[in-house]
């Protein structure tokens, strides 16, 4: 294990970088504005088994090789983007057309379920190169070679910021549901705050579709 003053900078790092927004909070919080709070919850822990099997490639260096690779990059960079897009765009007309149907007084669209939104949170995150590009690229320089077990250390690294960002993605829940609780008799609000989410998740996946590949 890395010191206690270097892992007391990677955690500092990591919880900062967890708080920032990507598009595993903003498909958080667009799942539990749809569905509520279990939704929101299930696709938490979603994103973050995603994140493990970054962490997971990392240690095993198969994320290397797909990085290393242009053609491998771009493959999963596209994926990724076009998934986080058709997410966005789908997330942006259910809300749309979820007013539409109230203002035709028919019944709402039910919700997606908990066992949908892990499954989506899961891809979401899976197919994100750019979490790869993070994970190789920050934890290794908290990894004390002395200590040995370089693979393990990465994975227990990993580990940590992914829980962190969980969590984050949890609390992520708990706020936007309790928006949904106040706004439940203001639909407006709702639907102008799921097309906010679902308009950042197309930008997201736009970014992520022109990002680069990162220099190794």
């Amino acid at each position: 294990m890395p010191h206690l003053t270097q892992f007391a900078l990677y955690f500092a790092a990591a919880l900062l970088l967890a708080v920032t927004p990507g598009p595993g909070v903003f498909y958080v919080a667009a799942r539990t504005l749809a569905g509520g709070r279990a939704e929101g919850i299930a696709s938490s822990f979603g994103t973050g088994l995603g994140g493990m099997v970054h962490v997971l490639a990392g240690s095993l260096g198969v994320s290397a090789i797909v990085l290393a690779s242009a053609e491998l990059f771009t493959a999963l960079k596209l994926m990724g983007a076009v998934y986080l897009v058709w997410l966005g765009f789908r997330t942006f007309q259910s809300a749309r057309q979820e007013a539409k149907t109230a203002l035709d007084g028919g019944a709402p669209t039910p919700a997606v379920g908990a066992r949908r939104a892990f499954r989506e949170g899961v891809l979401v995150e899976a197919l994100n190169p750019k979490t790869a590009a993070f994970f190789l690229a920050f934890i290794p320089q908290f990894v004390s070679l002395e200590a040995g077990r370089v693979a393990l250390q990465f994975m227990l690294l990993g580990f940590i910021s992914v829980t962190l960002n969980t969590l984050v993605d949890v609390v992520v829940a708990f706020v936007a549901s309790r928006v949904r609780e106040g706004a439940a008799g203001r639909s407006g609000v709702i639907r102008r705050l799921r097309e906010a989410s679902g308009g950042a998740m197309i930008a997201l996946g736009v970014g992520l579709a022109i990002a680069r590949r990162p220099a190794l």
